[in-house]
């Protein structure tokens, strides 16, 4: 049940944030060292911006957040998520420069094995980096707390039916929870639409006639969610308990 209850975290957090990775299997049955799995379709192609990085953290606490909303703890099956998360928030800090009080710098992380003999940064630069880390990984999970508690009665259904059935298809899941509430492209030519191809119709939109010249139109925004700012690099495909 534990086990169940910790993918169905996965699979409704993935579910319901709109930049997270397309969500293509969950399954219970043991696969290699892992309980259980949520697959989803990452496109290798894609730029990260900071909303998809911040979905991606939440979809990967999701489980241990399922774990602690169910039954009051959390197993040591999190221990791979909380791992992934800390290296990936360290990456965006440290690597990507995506960090508004750290500012726009990169310093090069040490390799898996490797030890940080010295650090490319001061002390008082190390401590700043801690203190941002905790603070996003702390907003990472609230919010995926209050997704799930919003979301309780679709974690149950996705929980029990898994128990039932072990493994739950994409459309399995559009039955029991609803339809994705996002368009999303997820094949490779639907995300190359409107790149410019010849036989595309590149005109532009009525609402942008007249912006040469004019003053620039408003770039969308990379912010994160109000008062957040999201982590670091691509998880795997197979999400794993």
């Amino acid at each position: 049940m534990m086990v169940a209850y910790h993918e169905a975290g996965h699979a409704v957090v993935g579910w319901f944030l709109e930049h997270a990775d397309p969500l293509l299997k969950v399954s219970i049955v043991p696969r290699g060292k892992g309980l259980g799995y949520a697959q989803c379709l990452t496109r290798e192609q894609y730029l990260y911006t900071r909303e998809r990085l911040f979905d991606r953290v939440c979809t990967m606490l999701g489980g241990c957040v399922a774990e602690q909303l169910f039954f009051g703890r959390v197993t040591m099956g999190a221990q791979d998520y909380l791992r992934k998360v800390t290296q990936s928030t360290y990456a965006e800090i440290v690597q990507f420069g995506m960090n508004q009080k750290l500012g726009q710098v990169s310093f090069d992380l040490p390799r898996p094995g490797e030890v940080l003999v010295e650090k490319p940064f001061s002390e008082a630069t190390a401590q700043l980096i801690d203190e941002e880390v905790r603070r996003l990984i702390g907003s990472a999970h609230a919010r995926t707390l209050d997704l799930l508690t919003r979301c309780r009665e679709q974690v149950d259904k996705v929980g029990r039916q898994l128990l039932e059935r072990k493994v739950l298809e994409r459309a399995d899941m559009v039955e029991l929870i609803g339809p994705w509430p996002f368009a999303k492209k997820i094949t490779y030519e639907e995300l190359m639409e409107g790149t410019g191809g010849l036989e595309e119709d590149t005109a532009l939109h009525e609402g942008l006639q007249g912006w040469r010249g004019g003053p620039a139109a408003e770039e969308p925004s990379l912010a994160p969610p109000p008062g957040e700012q999201p982590p670091g690099p691509p998880g795997s495909k197979l999400k794993h308990m």
